[in-house]
């Protein structure tokens, strides 16, 4: 069963999908796509991009951030490149989200870029 919040991911992942190309993406290419991942506790956020490495996945390098009410979190990205599918990409989020739940950090969604 699929809890709330990865269904919440997946209907992020339908509506991003389908914007992209409603609005002339092209599909036939591989998109970047940026998985982020936050945590106020860097060391629990180091230890999941440490794990994310040895799974062979790309991993930015963990950066300190500030939200808009002013705390601090630390974030870092996992960097795929996909088509522009969304059943390939809900597959993807899934494996993300359930990394960050498996390392106690906030998954907080994909993003990627407009490919002419």
């Amino acid at each position: 069963m699929i809890d709330e919040e990865l269904q919440r991911w997946f209907e992020h992942t339908n509506a991003l999908v389908g914007e992209l190309l409603e609005d002339g993406t092209n599909d036939e290419v591989y998109h970047t796509i940026e998985h982020h991942f936050a945590s106020e506790d860097f060391n629990l956020l180091e230890k999941a991009a440490v794990t994310a490495f040895k799974l062979g996945l790309e991993v930015e390098e963990p950066e300190e951030a500030e939200l808009e009410n002013g705390d601090k979190v630390f974030a870092f990205d996992i960097v795929t490149e996909q088509m522009l599918n969304a059943d390939l990409l809900r597959a993807e989020t899934q494996k993300m989200y359930e990394l960050a739940q498996q390392c106690n950090v906030d998954y907080d969604g994909w993003g990627t870029y407009f490919e002419e």
